[in-house]
């Protein structure tokens, strides 16, 4: 199924916390708290952003970070009834346009070995692994890691 109608993409702002918390609370064992949020949105270097219905309903969040020219995806969440329609794809594209607009030449994340549509995903868009964690969650399950290389040819042809 593709991407909800009408489907938007903004900055995170605190208005959206509590949709936000809300999302986060039912999606993981140890979700983030309001106060992880607002760090993010404080922060300088973390660009968090949500995506919307049509309807204005949140349909998801991610957290993206950048140090020096490395991107991270901290936190990234569906809402439920929005799962497998492109929100989460829309979304992770739209944070490594984000990295790489503000120099990115690369993008980390880490996901759970036992959360396979988010590893099919992430490997859909050109994520590869390059690692693993072990025990790193509270239950004790691995980490996988996962980067995603920018293609900065341009940028490297100028350079030379």
């Amino acid at each position: 199924m593709g991407v909800p109608d009408a489907l938007t993409i903004h900055q995170m702002t605190s208005g959206d916390l509590d949709e936000v918390t809300a999302i986060e609370s039912t999606s993981f064992p140890r979700p983030w708290t309001r106060e992880h949020f607002i760090a993010e949105l404080k922060s300088p270097r973390s660009y968090p952003l949500v995506a919307r219905t049509g309807d204005g309903s949140m349909a998801g969040y991610i957290c993206p970070t950048l140090v020096l020219d490395e991107g991270e995806i901290l936190d990234v969440a569906v809402q439920h009834g929005c799962r497998s329609k492109g929100v989460g794809g829309a979304l992770v594209r739209r944070a490594i346009s984000e990295l790489e607009a503000r120099g990115a030449r690369v993008v980390c994340l880490e996901v759970r070995v036992s959360n396979l549509p988010a590893l099919t995903l992430y490997q859909r868009l050109g994520f590869r692994e390059t690692g693993r964690r072990k025990r790193y969650y509270e239950n004790g399950e691995d980490a996988i890691l996962m980067e995603y290389t920018i293609d900065n040819s341009e940028d490297r042809a100028d350079a030379v």
